[in-house]
């Protein structure tokens, strides 16, 4: 297990997340408790990138519901087709939110989140939890922390 990151400072987001990749996988790889594998994902990604929020919801029965995260409290549940999380359970796909003022139905757990982007993790063909990420900036989320945050939840789907 990796008990530490190796993220070479002031690399462009895209060389950062393949720096960081081989070491996530590393760092769940002989893990099988799936919390203790969401949280040191949450935090390797708090760590690395120093987004204002990064968690988990895991779906139960009817909703999602809050698990391990890194940043201040949250809201706690969520249901199907709610918030960009709700949605992207909905929707099945990863959705970029550049303004999260100007998403319908945004819920607003903290006012100091400015831009968002939720990646769902799937089992069996259906949503099992989304790894929900929040910036005090807007517009912070583009085309390259789509692809390796969904490498990430790749490697989170081997251990459903």
């Amino acid at each position: 297990m990796v008990e530490d990151l190796n993220i070479t400072p002031g690399l462009i987001r895209k060389k950062t997340y393949e720096e960081l990749l081989p070491q996530m996988q590393a760092l769940i790889a002989d893990e099988t408790d799936l919390i203790a594998n969401l949280a040191n994902v949450a935090a390797a990604l708090k760590e690395t990138f120093g987004f204002f929020w990064i968690g988990f919801y895991l779906k139960k029965e009817r909703e999602l519901v809050l698990g391990p995260f890194q940043g201040p409290v949250a809201c706690t549940r969520i249901q199907k087709g709610k918030g960009v999380c709700g949605t992207v359970w909905q929707e099945k796909h990863t959705l970029i939110v550049p303004d999260v003022e100007k998403f319908p139905g945004h819920i607003a757990c903290s006012s100091l989140s400015k831009s968002e982007i939720v990646v769902p993790g799937m089992k069996n063909g259906e949503v099992a939890l989304v790894l929900d990420i929040d910036s005090e900036k807007l517009n912070d989320f583009d085309e390259t922390d789509k692809v390796y945050l969904e490498k990430i939840m790749k490697l989170i789907e081997q251990k459903l």
